[in-house]
């Protein structure tokens, strides 16, 4: 590494529709032309002075809505669905696995390049919330 070279900025990334996180972490962070989005789940768009609220209760109405979160955060760092590389999708029950890749499948029915997937059952959510997702972007 030359004495000239720049060290890169990394940004924190908190979209209009999302609450500041409890704990000290960002939704997503973008170095360079890396974005890495934290884990999502399905809660509707923040209302200022409220908690965070599950949509839902159903799988469908969640997972659409965690997407909405995932994307928002994608395109705060200029990045979209095609700059995506992976997702990591944790469910709470074995149950909804077909239920989430149909639900998935339609979602990115239009997408040129999907992400590699790799799902997870995860049993360790909070109450109500039944999806999470985290993706890894690379722009350009």
């Amino acid at each position: 590494m030359s004495e000239h070279s720049e060290k890169l900025t990394k940004t924190a990334l908190t979209p209009s529709t999302h609450t500041t996180p409890p704990a000290k972490f960002s939704h997503g962070v973008k170095k360079g032309n890396i974005l890495q989005v934290a884990g999502q789940v399905g809660f509707g768009p923040a209302v200022e002075g409220q908690a965070p609220t599950p949509v839902g209760p159903g799988l469908r109405e969640q997972t659409l809505q965690t997407f909405a979160n995932v994307e928002a955060i994608l395109k705060e760092g200029g990045a979209s669905w095609e700059d995506a590389m992976m997702l990591r999708v944790y469910l709470t029950d074995t149950a909804h696995f077909a239920e989430f890749n149909e639900i998935y499948n339609e979602y990115f029915a239009g997408l040129g390049e999907v992400p590699a997937a790799r799902t997870t059952v995860y049993v360790g959510l909070p109450a109500g919330l039944l999806v999470e997702i985290d993706a890894l972007a690379v722009l350009g």
